[in-house]
């Protein structure tokens, strides 16, 4: 008898951790989804300056809302500004691109109003996309409208930006003939943010691979 309850605990054990693990990979409101380097020159020359001791290689990210059994992402896209769209489609690959994408949890559970994170980022939806990388300029570039939504709760940091090219330490040339494109100077050294840099911040943490 003795034994037999012991057989049962044990199974009532496995059990609970398994439901966990199965839970702890599913997709959660407010979750963030990294993508990985397309193909595109200015997604080259963001991965070229911005890589990270861990060697991720991300470029672009948004965060998630899970709507019964959909999953919707709010991210901020060169081509169409701030939008929603279903995680299918922010994962739909374009002719020329290959990328990866990882999904990532903020470690502060219970202390982040999620509900709020989601209503911020349905009324932003609309804004223009940030071609100047400038905080201060209209618009958001993908890692400032993430960065935006969390700011309140402090779970990324601003730091000095730059747009140079670490094995050589000069300006890349995307970047060059992109500002060249706009009329401006590089912003080197101006406060900002960006999407390898977030992904290794200790305030979240790998959760799976999503494509």
């Amino acid at each position: 008898m003795i034994k037999l309850k012991r057989i049962v605990f044990l199974l009532l054990i496995t059990l609970f951790f398994s439901c966990n693990s199965v839970d702890e990979l599913q997709i959660k409101t407010g979750d963030i989804v990294f993508r990985g380097m397309t193909k595109s020159e200015l997604s080259q020359a963001i991965n070229d300056v911005t890589q990270t001791e861990i060697k991720t290689n991300y470029t672009h990210m948004g965060v998630c809302e899970v709507v019964g059994e959909k999953v919707f992402v709010y991210h901020a896209d060169l081509g169409k500004g701030v939008v929603k769209e279903s995680l299918n489609d922010f994962l739909a690959s374009e002719s020329d691109s290959e990328y990866v994408a990882d999904l990532y949890r903020i470690n502060k559970d219970g202390m982040v109003n999620f509900k709020s994170i989601i209503k911020e980022a349905n009324d932003l939806i609309g804004n223009e996309y940030n071609t100047t990388y400038i905080l201060e300029d209209d618009g958001y570039y993908c890692s400032e409208y993430v960065y935006e939504l969390f700011k309140k709760d402090s779970v990324f940091e601003l730091e000095p930006m730059t747009f140079k090219d670490p094995k050589t330490n000069n300006f890349h040339k995307g970047w060059i003939e992109h500002y060249q494109k706009l009329g401006i100077d590089i912003p080197e050294g101006k406060l900002g943010c960006n999407p390898n840099v977030m992904a290794s911040s200790e305030t979240i943490r790998f959760v799976k691979n999503i494509q």
